[in-house]
Order: C-alpha cells, then sequence, then structure tokens
C-alpha cells in the first residue's frame, strides 16, 4: 500500500496549475475526485490554509496531506472479522445496530475496519448491490450514520432491496428518530427547525444553516424534549430530510448543540457555573462520553418484498445513559441543596 507524503512543496519553475491536477501527476493510485474529496473535506492545506479544487499552485507552496495511505478509490472491500450488533436479518435485508466509533464506509484515513468490511465478512456468499452513484467499497449502503453516533442502520441485501428503500428514503416516507444530549433547555421544548445546510463558508469540514438557496440544501428536524435537566436535555429528533450532520447543525444553530460534539462546540461548558467542582463534573462526562451524545434510535419503514410495516428501535448505548444518570444525580442534588436553604 502506497505511503503518501507527509508535504509537498512546489517547485520553484512551476506553472500555475489547478491543486487537484498538480497532486494526480505526483500521488499513485489516487482519483481527481477523490482528491477534490479530500480537498473539500480540509484534509489537504497550501500555506496551512484550507483551499478548493481549483486552487492554483504556486512555486514554493507548501502543500500538506493529512493522508496515512489509500487504496485504489473504489476498490472492492474484503471482508474483516469485525463483531456485529444484527437486530434482524433476512434474505433482503439487514438491521445493525452500530457502535459509537466504527465508520460506515471506507474512506480517506478509514480504508480498513469499517462497518462495509464487516458485512462482507458476515455475507461472505453473497454479492451485495451498490447503490446508483456509488462506489464498489460501498455495498449494500442505503444510508449512513457519523462514525461517532451510534445506532441503527439497514442494509440492502440485493438490488430489489436497495431500489425500493433508496425510494422510500429518497421520498421521505422512511421513519427515523435519533436521542440526543444537547446542553441547556430548547424553548419551546417541541418544534421543527427548517433551515437550509451548506457547508461552512470558512471551515469546509463542517456544515451550518444558511438562508442562501445555491448554498443550502433544504433540512426538516422536528425534535421534543424528552428529558429536561436544566444544563442538558436528553431530546429526541425526528428527521424529514437526511443531510449531513443535519441534527448537529440544527440543535447547535439553536444554541443547544450536542453534548461533547467536537466539531460543532459541544465539547466545552455551554451551561452552568465557572467553578471548579462544576467544571470538573462535566470533564468526567465527557470521559464517559467521549464522543458526540448522539445515537439513532429507531428506524421503520415498509419492507422491500413482503410490504409489511417494520420498526426496529436501539436502547440508549451505555455511555451516554451513564452521563444521563449522572446529569439526572447532579440535579437532583442541586435541587435538594436549594429546597433545603
Amino acid at each position: 500500500m502506497p505511503i503518501v507524503p507527509h508535504s509537498i512543496v512546489v517547485d520553484p519553475k512551476q506553472e500555475p496549475l489547478r491543486i487537484d491536477m498538480f497532486l494526480m501527476d505526483r500521488l499513485a493510485r489516487i482519483s481527481r475526485s477523490r482528491l477534490q474529496k479530500a480537498i473539500k473535506e480540509g484534509f489537504i492545506s497550501v500555506n496551512e490554509e484550507e483551499v478548493k479544487p481549483n486552487y492554483k499552485v504556486s512555486p514554493g507552496d507548501v502543500i500538506r496531506l493529512e493522508l496515512p495511505h489509500v487504496k485504489q478509490p473504489g476498490s472492492p472491500v474484503e471482508g474483516e472479522n469485525i463483531p456485529l450488533d444484527i437486530l434482524f436479518e433476512d434474505d433482503s435485508l439487514l438491521i445493525v445496530n452500530k457502535v459509537a466509533g466504527m465508520v460506515v464506509h471506507p474512506g480517506i484515513g478509514n480504508m480498513e475496519g469499517t462497518l462495509v468490511h464487516a458485512l462482507v465478512h458476515h455475507l461472505s456468499n453473497s454479492d451485495l448491490p451498490v447503490l446508483e452513484g456509488n462506489l464498489a467499497d460501498r455495498p449494500g449502503l442505503v444510508h449512513r450514520i457519523d462514525k461517532d453516533t451510534s445506532g441503527i442502520l439497514v442494509i440492502a441485501k440485493t438490488a430489489e432491496a436497495m431500489t425500493h428503500l433508496a425510494k422510500q428514503f429518497a421520498d421521505h416516507t422512511i421513519e427515523r428518530t435519533y436521542q440526543a444530549l444537547v446542553w441547556g433547555q430548547p424553548d419551546p421544548e417541541e418544534g421543527t427547525i427548517t433551515d437550509r445546510i451548506g457547508r461552512h463558508p470558512r471551515n469546509r469540514i463542517i456544515y451550518t444553516t444558511t438562508d442562501d438557496i445555491d448554498e443550502g440544501k433544504e433540512a426538516i428536524t422536528h425534535y421534543k424534549v424528552l428529558q429536561g435537566l436544566y444544563y442538558v436535555s436528553l431530546v429526541e429528533c425526528r428527521l424529514e430530510t437526511g443531510r449531513t450532520h443535519q441534527i448537529r447543525v440544527h440543535m447547535q444553530s439553536r444554541g443547544h448543540a450536542i453534548f461533547n460534539d467536537h466539531r460543532y462546540g459541544g465539547d466545552r461548558i455551554l451551561k452552568g457555573t465557572v467553578f471548579n467542582k462544576y467544571r470538573q463534573f462535566v470533564e468526567n462526562c465527557f470521559e464517559y462520553c467521549p464522543r458526540q451524545a448522539l445515537h439513532a434510535a429507531s428506524l421503520a419503514f415498509i419492507h422491500p418484498t413482503t410490504n409489511e410495516y417494520m420498526k426496529f428501535e436501539a436502547p440508549l448505548p451505555t455511555d451516554m445513559e451513564q452521563v444521563l444518570e449522572k446529569w439526572t444525580s447532579y440535579v437532583a442534588y442541586k435541587r435538594d441543596i436549594i429546597d433545603g436553604e
């Protein structure tokens, strides 16, 4: 497997050339589309600044690459014996409860150990279909969730199931609910967020809400507070659309970033006091749940061959459950002190 250089210094005699074209000539086995994706997601920078794929390199430019290694883009995946929490399986589909920390499909910096690798091993005698427009290294996938988000995914085992499920997602008839621990207590406690979502204009690896129709895509999130604890709340979010980081962006835009969400500011104290004991309590909670506290709790759809309505649920994982219990106890303790005064 080829090693990608840590940095490249542009030759003093180099003529102006798009950075994606420049790198294609110098890096083995990486397609132009994969390079463009890496640039857009911030894995490739110039002179310590993010650039766009149409940036033209100049003599002396220092190009930094955070790509430990890559395989041929889109190459079929070899199975790996990785445990899966399978909630249901038949000839058409597979329902998986993904653990936090597992990447769904191969990508830059994550070419091994993904959910897809585990699926290929589990279904060793099956040829999983590939959704139109996807690469060969994403077999069976109809949708995805972030690496550090836990919860339910449906996998298509046949072309018929893939087509049927993809249409349900496109028609927004798939019912998806998430549970999130967020900072603060949303007011009102139940509502709908309809802000459009697009890439952040300065930091291309995150997303933001926008009024620009050309830059943002429609995004609809219905939320409801399940348990309000003043400092934090357990919230249920029901998605109509499935934009990248949708819940994380929508909740952050309302001042309620998801607890310990490193990309969207939830990994610092956003509600409460500045006293050392409180800060230590929050830091301990961060250690118990060292990722964004977001869980794909349920998924419901029409079975692609039986036409049966099916719904699957996965309880809160241990890390989120423990943090919720700690906050519940903390708030009860504070109330006891206040009531006793």
